[in-house]
């Protein structure tokens, strides 16, 4: 029945068919919730949950482990499901719930040893804080568990700190791209099929995309510093924002994005200070190629000796029809230098920075609860989260951005750009760049500082930008500069008194750069329609006069906007993928033949095909992929739908008397249930570019009180 891969054991083509249906087993069977007089004690009673008339939960408790119970549960409300489906995952036991597209991701989880890095690490490197806030996050899902036992797949309970823990590190590695790396392995492999499946796996990188800026007292109207939060992520899934706020009595308090699983802020604000994460992409993964001993298999080369590698069977448990669970063995392999894949074109290990790292969550947890500067940038120096951008403000006016990178040092004479020899310790390396040495903008001249998965020596305007040439050229940091990123520095180094209506504006902007690597490659398909010399009344001669007309902004009404993006999306999956460009020409063709298949004309109106959906609420939006509204999703039938980019927002302005902010949901906060009027309550706000309110304090929460109450006691309420 199965065929043996370089990833999983599969079912045949013959298979996949048949076992269609496991993908949507939801392994439970119909159970009624507890009696009243049966509920569990609430692990942490010391919780109340204030839901706004958005529905937002403002989650009140005495310590911060209550906090964070209390935040589990107002989650699992919202959203068990997604919950649920990472923990498994994480477990690497997915597809024993959803069935054989699900085992590939099992197998990264057992071959990366997530588990012997958290189990390893809870004690070892945890302070006793950080593991309370986890275990209590764990309570908290299983408590809803518990008392929603009819929601619950078999095997979920016990939940426990760890299972939280080891979701961290293995989120981490995939947002610089290690997922990417082992695609091309395979790919690399002529294995095609196994790099397509790893493509799926849940954890998997989304495309890069996200929006940061702060601006200075000096530049802004109001004498504020202000703070753009604006990750771009999918709209739904494991890493889908979910918004909430954590206030304790020993001094939490902190309002912004979590993903399923995370029991604490990961980008937003406090009182007193806020950051923004954008992904970054650094050199921070390396192959090495294994010299096999010819009489041993399981033997490498390395330094002079053969070395045996450390062999473990693992079993992935696979769901079929729903009901019949089978067991695939599968080899993994470890070397020195870490995991190895034993692929037809030989054996390859794997090496990327923040192996045996599990400390992420103590730090964003130090981060939530600094009060200044200096607090939040030591929490930055313990480099346990390994990548990502951040913008910074806060109250006392100051503006920063950091290149966060755990960049190894490496040894010269190598391309760390490609395969490196795996029989040398010179190629092991074990250190790195300390954080403090990485690019970085503090207070520039210019008022401002802005990232959009760019590069960082191109933060700000004038004086204050890093130097390429003061780092190693084997950091691989980024220098290209993404359309959203030249029209933040064009649109904010414009306007030295930069009022909120203005910032808004920069934020919702959809304007293709003149100077943007968009525009140039629209530019060469008319150049290269114009070198044909093609009929002046054919369709291509046409469609060219169309997109010269262009005004290069991509708003819900504009009749040029769709062929424009239709002519860009080619290139735009080709450098997600990691693709030679499309021709322009070639791409600009196929987007004619497509509008005028799908839509029977040239110009429909960008709302016709940019579309978002959510329950019964349907919509025509503006944005596009690299505007800085960011809009993106797959191109089905002439239309787009839209799944993802602009999310989970905020607007935050920072003064003598502590923070401001507004905030916007692409969706709503109930972002599990559909029968929730949370649902969907925020995408008219969303269309129309408008925010709502986020407050902070209590006073301010009850005058927009929706409902309060304690975790399990609504249940109670009902039963009664």
């Amino acid at each position: 029945m199965f065929e043996k891969t370089g990833v999983i054991a599969l079912p045949t083509s013959h298979t996949i068919v048949a076992f269609a249906a496991a993908a949507l087993w939801v392994g439970c069977a119909a159970r009624p919730p507890p009696a009243p007089s049966a509920l569990p004690a609430v692990p942490h009673p010391d919780v109340r949950i204030l839901r706004d008339h958005f529905g937002v939960p403002h989650v009140f408790g005495h310590s911060d482990a209550d906090a964070a119970f209390g935040l589990a549960y107002a989650h699992a409300e919202d959203d068990f499901a997604t919950i649920q489906e990472v923990l498994f995952g994480v477990r690497g036991k997915l597809a024993s719930v959803r069935g054989p597209s699900a085992a590939p991701g099992d197998y990264v989880v057992m071959l990366l040893g997530i588990w012997k890095d958290a189990l390893r690490g809870w004690e070892r490197d945890l302070d006793p804080r950080t593991r309370a806030i986890l275990d209590a996050y764990a309570a908290g899902v299983e408590f809803y568990a518990k008392l929603h036992p009819a929601e619950v797949w078999d095997g979920l309970l016990p939940v426990r700190g760890q299972d939280v823990l080891a979701g961290f590190a293995l989120r981490s590695p995939f947002f610089f791209g290690l997922d990417a790396t082992l695609r091309d392995l395979y790919r690399s492999g002529g294995a095609p099929a196994e790099a397509e499946q790893l493509a799926a796996i849940p954890f998997a990188a989304p495309a890069i995309g996200s929006n940061s800026f702060a601006v200075a007292p000096s530049r802004a109207a109001d004498g504020r510093a202000h703070l753009l939060v604006n990750s771009h992520q999918p709209w739904t899934g494991p890493v889908a924002w979910y918004e909430a706020h954590v206030h304790s009595d020993e001094g939490w308090d902190a309002v912004g994005g979590v993903f399923p699983g995370s029991p604490v802020i990961l980008h937003g604000h406090n009182r007193d200070l806020g950051w923004a994460f954008t992904v970054n992409r650094p050199d921070l993964v390396d192959v090495y190629r294994l010299e096999i001993n010819p009489g041993n298999r399981n033997q490498y080369r390395f330094d002079g000796a053969w070395r045996d590698l450390e062999v473990e069977k693992v079993a992935i448990r696979v769901r079929l029809f729903g009901f019949l669970p089978v067991t695939a063995d599968r080899e993994v392999l470890r070397s020195v230098y870490g995991p190895v894949l034993r692929l037809p074109h030989g054996s390859f290990a794997i090496r990327w920075a923040g192996m045996g790292e599990v400390r992420q969550v103590e730090q964003w947890y130090r981060m939530n609860r600094a009060t200044s500067f200096e607090a939040w940038r030591d929490a930055m120096r313990m480099q346990a989260i390994p990548s990502l951008n951040a913008a910074y403000a806060d109250r006392s006016g100051r503006i920063a951005y950091f290149y966060n990178a755990r960049i190894p040092v490496r040894a010269p004479g190598y391309d760390w750009s490609g395969v490196v020899p795996g029989n040398t310790s010179l190629t092991l390396w074990t250190e790195f760049l300390p954080f403090d040495a990485m690019p970085k903008v503090v207070n520039p001249p210019s008022g401002f500082v802005q990232n959009c998965n760019s590069s960082p020596f191109e933060t700000t305007l004038g004086a204050g930008n890093p130097r390429p040439e003061d780092f190693p050229e084997s950091a691989g940091i980024e220098t290209r500069m993404t359309n959203r990123s030249l029209r933040a520095l064009e649109q904010l180094g414009a306007d030295s008194s930069l009022t909120d209506e203005e910032l808004r504006a920069i934020k919702f902007d959809v304007t293709v750069s003149e100077k943007s690597e968009l525009f140039e490659y629209l530019e060469r398909a008319l150049a290269a329609v114009d070198a044909a010399g093609v009929e002046p009344q054919s369709l291509e001669a046409s469609a060219a006069a169309l997109l010269r007309s262009w005004d290069r902004r991509a708003d819900s009404g504009n009749r040029a906007t769709t062929l424009a993006i239709l002519t860009l999306y080619p290139l735009i999956q080709a450098r997600h993928d990691g693709r030679p460009e499309p021709d322009p020409r070639a791409s600009l063709s196929a987007a004619t033949a497509t509008l005028m298949r799908r839509h029977g004309r040239l110009d429909p109106p960008w709302s016709w095909v940019n579309r978002m959906s959510r329950g019964a609420v349907a919509s025509g939006v503006d944005g596009a992929p690299d505007v800085l509204h960011a809009v993106e999703g797959p191109l089905e039938h002439g239309r787009v739908a839209a799944d993802s980019g602009d999310g989970l927002m905020f607007f935050v302005s920072f003064g003598k008397d502590g923070a401001r902010s507004e905030s916007l949901h692409q969706y709503g906060s109930a972002t599990g249930r559909p029968k929730s009027p949370h649902y969907a309550d925020q995408v008219p706000l969303f269309v129309a570019h408008q925010l709502k309110p986020v407050w902070l304090d209590e006073s301010a929460i009850r005058a927009h009180l929706e409902r309060e109450y304690r975790p399990g006691e609504e249940l109670d309420a009902a039963a009664r």
